[in-house]
């Protein structure tokens, strides 16, 4: 009996030995979590996250800044103004104004697009600047937030000021293209014929905010775009910063 007893105390302590359970439950957990999410910090997420923005914003630029890069765009191509774009129809059905206003039209239509690009191209500088002027609040929660929500935060923090800087840049490219010499005829022959078109008022189109909106519109939606490629394919995350804070999720 004693031979068994002592047999057994062997064969306990031999178990202990070999099966080493841990004294800390939430250690072992916290090391089985990838080391890229345990190491980050909330600066390094912000600081991922803004890296991200600007490459949406250098990318965004150069695709919308190159020639054709609104015209020839089925997402951003600008049609007139919308209080004149509705007239367009009651023009087109009238001959003598078909005949006065259509080429003029469509000449503001393509200098429209042409300033846009010519503000796209210029857009970078001051779109970067407002992205590395934000204080990124909840970085891990915006992290984590899903498709486009770094953009939509940038855009939810900045859209007001940033747009009163691009004006600017808008109305320098509108000049360059010389959109008024387009713009001035159009108005005055449709306020000339207002009644004619159902309209009891002249027509007081601001161009320059026109643009600058259909502009930052774009902008933006291109900056989501590039966000969600880095998001979703590692090939897009050039740097050690992206690949980090990205390849944690």
């Amino acid at each position: 009996m004693r031979i068994l007893t002592l047999s057994a105390a062997v064969l306990a302590l031999s178990c202990q030995a070999q099966v080493k359970l841990p004294l800390n439950v939430p250690k072992a957990a916290t090391a089985l979590l990838p080391k890229s999410a345990a190491a980050l910090t909330e600066s390094e997420v912000a600081d991922g996250l803004k890296e991200a923005l600007v490459a949406g914003v250098k990318s965004g630029s150069s695709l919308l800044g190159a020639a054709g890069g609104f015209a020839q765009s089925e997402v951003y191509r600008l049609a007139l103004p919308p209080e004149v774009a509705d007239l367009e129809a009651k023009i087109n059905a009238n001959p003598v104004l078909r005949a006065a206003l259509k080429p003029q039209i469509e000449q503001l239509k393509t200098k429209l697009n042409e300033g846009a690009e010519r503000a796209a191209a210029k857009s970078f500088p001051i779109f970067r600047d407002a992205v590395v002027g934000i204080s990124v609040r909840d970085a891990l929660g915006i992290l984590r937030g899903g498709q486009g929500s770094a953009t939509r935060y940038l855009r939810s923090e900045t859209e007001q000021p940033l747009q009163a800087a691009f004006r600017p840049a808008v109305q320098s490219a509108l000049d360059e293209v010389e959109v008024a010499k387009y713009w001035e005829p159009v108005a005055k022959a449709i306020n000339q014929n207002k009644r004619l078109l159902g309209r009891t008022e002249d027509i007081q189109t601001d161009l320059v905010a026109y643009v600058n909106q259909k502009a930052t519109d774009a902008l933006f939606r291109e900056i989501a775009l590039q966000e969600d490629r880095i998001r979703q394919d590692p090939v897009q995350r050039t740097t050690d910063l992206l690949r980090k804070v990205f390849g944690s999720l």
